[in-house]
């Protein structure tokens, strides 16, 4: 069973992995010590992007199954958890860069031009797997993104654009819902009043709020009415439509009408693990973002409005992808149409019993 003697350091390969931190300063004849840092925190951020595919292609391939077996959610949620997990201590990892200092990183910054992070065709594959879009993406030194990489790592980014996405997986799987059409409950118009009864109550504390100019007012009135056009658009399929067309949502109709009744009746035993993969999906959007944040500010306090190493705008251009490079933006966007618990429409008993996995038991002799 035991055919040689496994060994802690062949295992992990250390004489491999510990002989790629190659000093650029120090071939050049002018060692920095801080490049040893810079090297060290890009490669753990190139194995940590590593794991985090792996936990991306394994989650979409059980989703890319004809039939989604509820048993396999957990493991779904799971490995998302693990993703966000992951970016969390990416994030961290933003601190120790930071005890170099910017005098310290100039001691070798030109030796790396024109070499950038945004070269990295693992991280482009991720945003890719999760669903970032091409005509989303923001322009790098005015061309589109690949065009930085490799001949072939573009075909490889090329081909994996081609291919479905998280994003698009996901919108599969909601379409599927099984309880959007509840038999003697028109859940939709109840709801459609509570929300727009909610909206213009909040036109009318606005309107009687003393503590508020008429320009204040004039202004928190075009978002109420611009908020209570989108939702009603929600309701009518032509509306949603053009709304659709001009990347107001993203997600199909029916799609993000189930994503907004597993959010509001999550409590119901079959929608919690629905609810707890659209939390995950959110968590992993937001902590990319969190990540780009950090980045940029770091950007921002080692080369101040100098160009990043790869001719890019530095920290402008890391600043305008936290707010554009966003996947699951629909999720976040449907809580302007929440409503406290206690306004909720009620579920009809028949309904709640599927939702609550109520079970009669039969006797057998």
């Amino acid at each position: 069973m035991f055919s040689r003697k496994m060994n802690y350091h062949d295992y992990l390969q250390l004489e491999k992995l510990l002989s790629c931190q190659k000093a650029e300063s120090h071939s050049q004849g002018r060692a920095a010590h801080d490049e040893m840092l810079f090297i060290v925190v890009h490669q753990v951020y190139e194995l940590w992007f590593k794991q985090i595919l792996t936990e991306i292609d394994s989650v979409l391939a059980i989703f890319s199954q004809e039939h989604l077996d509820e048993k396999w959610m957990d493991l779904i949620v799971s490995r998302l958890q693990r993703v966000v997990e992951i970016e969390k201590h990416m994030v961290d990892q933003v601190r120790i860069m930071e005890t170099m200092t910017p005098l310290d990183f100039l001691e070798f910054r030109d030796m790396l031009i024109p070499a950038s992070g945004f070269q990295s065709l693992q991280f482009r594959t991720i945003e890719t797997r999760l669903g970032l879009r091409r005509e989303n993406r923001l322009k790098y030194n005015q061309t589109d993104f690949d065009q930085s990489l490799q001949p072939a790592q573009r075909s490889t980014i090329n081909k994996i654009e081609g291919e479905a996405s998280l994003f698009d997986r996901v919108e599969k799987w909601l379409e599927r819902t099984p309880f959007l059409k509840m038999r003697g409950f028109d859940f939709w118009q109840t709801y459609k009043a509570t929300v727009e009864s909610a909206l213009l109550q909040d036109m009318t504390i606005i309107e009687q709020n003393p503590a508020l100019g008429d320009a204040d007012k004039e202004r928190n009135r075009l978002i109420l009415e611009g908020s209570l056009g989108n939702f009603r658009a929600l309701f009518d399929e032509s509306s949603f439509a053009e709304a659709h067309k001009h990347s107001q949502w993203r997600l199909s109709y029916t799609a993000l009408h189930a994503a907004l009744l597993i959010q509001l009746y999550r409590d119901q035993p079959a929608l919690q693990l629905p609810f707890r993969l659209l939390t995950a999906l959110m968590d992993v959007d937001e902590w990319f973002t969190t990540w780009r944040h950090r980045h940029a500010l770091m950007a921002k306090r080692m080369l101040g409005s100098k160009v990043g190493t790869g001719g890019s705008s530095g920290y402008q251009y890391l600043k305008d992808a936290t707010d554009q490079h966003k996947i699951f933006q629909d999720f976040f966007q449907l809580t302007t149409f929440f409503v406290p618990r206690s306004k909720i429409p009620q579920l009809p008993k028949e309904v709640e019993r599927e939702l609550g996995f109520i079970y009669s038991q039969s006797t057998t002799s």
